[in-house]
């Protein structure tokens, strides 16, 4: 829910692999919407690698209790190791993808903890600067991939709940974010555009693809008359970012090295692997298409050495040189030579996988005439994809934003001062609830067949809301109506269904899952039937749903439990 009295909007961007926050004035966004401050002091301690984000790693002692974020997280706890005290510590690492595992620390409270962390961060950095806004005058933005679930995003919210006012939270969607952001740049800040760029032209019609550390997340907007956007192809991805070639890059070290001695460096010495990881990121930025020669990358040299001698009994050199990439990767003091070629290869199945992501949905007859594609997150930072899509869209205007990889944060704060800026979207599934009906024999399954007072009723019936693939309104309402089925209820409960399917029959089908259970608890039960009047609202980022028992007209409290 978006509020009116807030001061300034804070914007926080919990990623896969990094995260980071951006925030701008009410009073500013007014006059100049694009004066929007990001944190620009996340230092990493190494490499003076300044960074606009931080990775997303949370250190915890055994108690539970929050010691570090981010670099902070990755330093200390590198340190820890040296010392030997990791067993008196939890540690979590690029954990957003992984929504629900198991370690013994709740998912709950890894995600509270670590959205409060940079909550915190960001508050100190406001009270530096003087603004004197208090926490309740701030519009909190969250933003989310595209294609997550219902359940994750309301996972998320009730993560981010036990940190933020409740009222004051906005969840958006990333690739929705990154297009907002686009509407307001200037031309020569978007590489690809020439002066006849037209993004902010009515009806034009254009791919966002965000591409980050853990997934893709694509979708397809057109501009309408009043400026607003309206979604022509539901979000789809997959987690095919930028990670997967860094588990690409260690899959290699495994079959060079061998795995006992990559889970030593490791588990033993994080630091080196930090460096070699580090290194890794600040490499894969600069290779472009068709790069001859070798690539050189510092290595954590003295570690990697000596855990060969004392594993293999071999030095590392001659461990590289009897490797199945001997011929391809050399060493030379404490940077290891690879044939360009080889860390191209590391790239292409990420990049054909988002290609044809894209090639499959810019086939879809509701996004004809698509003629620009817009690349935004970190990954789409990289040379080789920008060139992949290039070549393989040669037909479309490619815009790539001088940020992309602050697009998505810096939209979200845009969308935090103006939350009705997407005028529609696509839904991702069909929803639903399960009714019995009169029996039809011309279309009902005899199997469902139910005799209820003598009479021949349909069980199991999906009796549908709204469909997949269906162009919504953001905040259209449908309603239902439930009652009561006998004397003295006390409450009505059903469940609510979604399905891949768009039209799906009987709620068993292969295609549906129950989303959650609704329970409405009537006020006064009585002997005669009840009515109560249910709708649900759907085209925003979340859905929600609302009740009033028709008698009193009372509103009654109800809400989805999705996890």
């Amino acid at each position: 829910m978006a509020t009116k009295d807030h001061r300034l909007v804070a914007a926080l961007d919990f990623g896969s692999t990094y995260s980071g926050y951006a925030f701008s004035m009410r009073h500013e966004f007014k006059t100049d919407p694009m004066k929007i401050h990001a944190n620009q002091a996340w230092n990493s301690g190494g490499r003076a690698l300044l960074s606009l984000k931080t990775p997303t790693c949370l250190l915890l002692n055994d108690k539970k209790q929050f010691i570090a974020f981010g670099y902070d997280a990755e330093n200390q706890y590198a340190d820890i190791v040296m010392d030997e005290k990791q067993d008196e510590y939890f540690y979590f690492h690029r954990f957003k993808m992984n929504l629900h595992n198991n370690k013994p620390v709740s998912a709950v409270d890894v995600f509270s903890l670590s959205i409060k962390a940079l909550v915190d961060h960001f508050m100190d950095s406001v009270k530096k600067q003087g603004t004197g806004v208090k926490i309740q005058e701030i519009q909190w933005v969250l933003t989310i991939p595209a294609i997550w679930t219902d359940a994750a995003k309301q996972f998320m919210r009730e993560c981010a709940e036990k940190v933020i006012l409740f009222k004051k939270l906005l969840l958006a969607l990333e690739p929705e974010t990154a297009s907002i952001f686009c509407q307001y740049l200037p031309t020569e800040k978007l590489h690809g555009a020439d002066q006849t760029f037209a993004m902010s032209a009515e009806g034009t019609r254009y791919m966002v693809a965000d591409l980050g550390g853990g997934t893709a997340d694509i979708t397809v907007h057109e501009k309408t008359k009043d400026g607003r956007l309206k979604e022509l192809h539901r979000a789809s991805g997959n987690d095919c970012g930028g990670t997967s070639v860094d588990g690409r890059f260690f899959q290699m070290l495994v079959k060079i090295l061998g795995g006992p001695v990559m889970k030593k460096i490791k588990d033993e010495d994080p630091a080196a692997f930090l460096d070699l990881f580090r290194e890794f990121e600040a490499v894969k930025r600069t290779i472009v298409t068709g790069k001859e020669g070798k690539v050189n990358m510092t290595i954590p040299y003295a570690s990697l050495d000596a855990n060969c001698r004392e594993m293999l009994g071999d030095d590392l050199k001659a461990v590289i040189a009897s490797s199945p990439y001997g011929n391809e990767i050399s060493l030379r003091v404490d940077k290891m030579r690879i044939d360009a070629h080889l860390m191209i290869n590391l790239f292409k199945p990420t990049v054909d996988n988002i290609l044809s992501l894209m090639s499959e949905i810019l086939k879809d007859k509701k996004v004809q005439n698509v003629t620009q594609i817009l690349l935004v997150g970190g990954f789409s930072e990289c040379r080789l994809i920008q060139d992949a899509v290039i070549k393989k869209f040669w037909n479309k205007k490619i815009i790539i934003p001088e940020e992309a990889g602050l697009s998505v944060l810096k939209g979200a704060v845009l969308f935090g001062h103006r939350p009705d800026y997407i005028q529609s979207r696509v839904l991702r599934f069909t929803y639903g609830v399960e009714v019995i009906e009169v029996f039809d024999t011309t279309t009902h399954d005899v199997k469902y067949l139910l005799k209820i007072e003598g009479e021949d009723k349909c069980d199991k019936i999906f009796s549908k809301f709204v469909s997949k693939n269906e162009t919504v309104k953001a905040g259209k309402r449908v309603s239902g109506e439930f009652y009561t089925s006998h004397k003295m209820q006390s409450a009505i409960t059903f469940p609510v269904y979604v399905s891949t399917n768009e039209d799906p029959m009987y709620t068993d089908d292969e295609s549906c899952t129950q989303l959650c259970q609704i329970s409405l608890e009537l006020p006064d039960p009585t002997e005669e039937e009840r009515t109560v009047d249910v709708e649900f609202v759907f085209g925003n980022t979340e859905i929600s749903v609302s009740a009033k028992d028709r008698n009193s007209g009372k509103e009654i409290k109800t809400k989805l439990n999705l996890i």
